[in-house]
């Protein structure tokens, strides 16, 4: 332990050999997360690491001392956040410990002193493991105490539970050991293909479909769930074409796909709502479900709440498939109520697809 804490500081210094060593390992480690990045759709514009904020430490302490809100204690520099409204004891933040060595702290907030240079952000938010909770709570008020951000600069923390197996206990591989992201995205896949082949010969299934598939599984399966919760991540069922999935998800919009490409129907399609909807049941709640699109985005982006997006698009996708089970849509000989069927079609889809969209995935034309 005590060789780390001297290499740390050696690092933070500047020491030549360690700093060789550790770019090293930062281009190997990058080079791999892309790997895994890309196979999940996932692109960044900017790869940045903890130690760039290392620049705007030096005068951040000063600035810290200068304000007369830093002091010493036990060799090291702390900071108070504690406020009368706490309901339990909130510990002075350390910024330096006793050795002059940083800590997460310290970046963290050496990093705001960045983004507000640079980008002057409305909101920042973060994403760790729920336990850090207090880690945040501390810096977030340093940098409000400090001045290091606007009044109105939103800091969001959102601790993420973990995600166990089946079986409710940490998710490892067979061999016991702690399941890689590699590893998952190829099980998922396996496990697409598997129920794939129940529904499909084999000769139909292509590589590009069941990827496709498999990472709306994944994501799905994992955003479904509100972040601050524990969930068991079952392959099997997320994998499944039915109930609350993404392939489930999937297979409603490529369903109205199929029935778009049996019209003639084409992309300057424009919808028309003209005709009552009261005498078809199925039609009026899907048009329900339609008219809580907005009210829904504003929620989840206001609450940063992904999972009530896929709440949203799993009741509107019931919908949909409630619609077409009781409702003859193509043989419909009245034109106004076929064009009608047609018109809340193509929104559904253009809400559907809008929804995975921001969930960060797609839907194949055939599955």
């Amino acid at each position: 332990m005590e060789r780390a804490h001297d290499n740390t500081l050696k690092l933070q210094s500047g020491d030549p050999a360690c700093t060789a060593i550790w770019q090293h390992i930062i281009r190997v480690s990058v080079a791999d997360l892309k790997k895994n990045y890309d196979n999940l759709n996932v692109s960044f514009e900017l790869w940045k690491a903890e130690s760039d904020a290392q620049p705007y430490i030096p005068d951040m302490i000063q600035s810290f001392k200068d304000q007369g809100i830093a002091y010493l204690s036990d060799g090291a520099l702390v900071i108070d956040v504690a406020e009368e409204t706490d309901k339990t004891e909130i510990p002075p933040c350390l910024v330096v410990k006793s050795d002059g060595a940083s800590l997460y702290a310290t970046t963290d907030l050496a990093t705001i002193i960045w983004r507000m240079k640079d980008y002057h952000p409305d909101q920042m938010i973060y994403l760790a493991d729920k336990r850090q909770d207090l880690h945040y709570t501390q810096f977030f008020r340093v940098a409000r105490k400090a001045h290091m951000v606007e009044e109105d600069t939103k800091l969001n923390f959102i601790g993420f539970g973990t995600m166990n197996g089946k079986d409710g206990k940490p998710f490892k591989t067979r061999a016991g050991g702690v399941m890689r992201l590699e590893t998952l995205i190829s099980d998922i896949n396996a496990a697409v293909y598997e129920k794939m082949k129940e529904r499909y010969d084999e000769s139909e299934l292509d590589e590009t479909t069941v990827k496709q598939v498999g990472l709306a599984a994944i994501k799905y399966g994992d955003l479904s769930n509100q972040a601050t919760k524990d969930y068991n991540f079952d392959i099997d069922r997320f994998a499944s074409f039915e109930g609350n999935t993404g392939p489930y998800i999937l297979y409603t919009i490529v369903r109205i796909k199929s029935i778009l490409r049996k019209t003639e129907i084409g992309a300057d399609f424009k919808p028309v709502f003209t005709t009552d909807a009261s005498g078809n049941a199925g039609l009026k709640a899907l048009m329900k479900n339609l008219c809580g699109f907005a009210d829904m985005i504003e929620n989840a982006a206001e609450e940063l709440a992904p999972h009530k997006i896929c709440s949203y698009i799993y009741q509107l996708s019931d919908a949909f498939n409630g619609f077409y089970h009781d409702t003859q849509i193509l043989k419909e000989e009245d034109a106004e109520k076929k064009n009608l069927y047609l018109s809340v079609l193509v929104l559904t889809k253009q809400v559907l697809e809008t929804c995975i969209d921001l969930l960060g995935f797609e839907a194949p034309e055939r599955m």
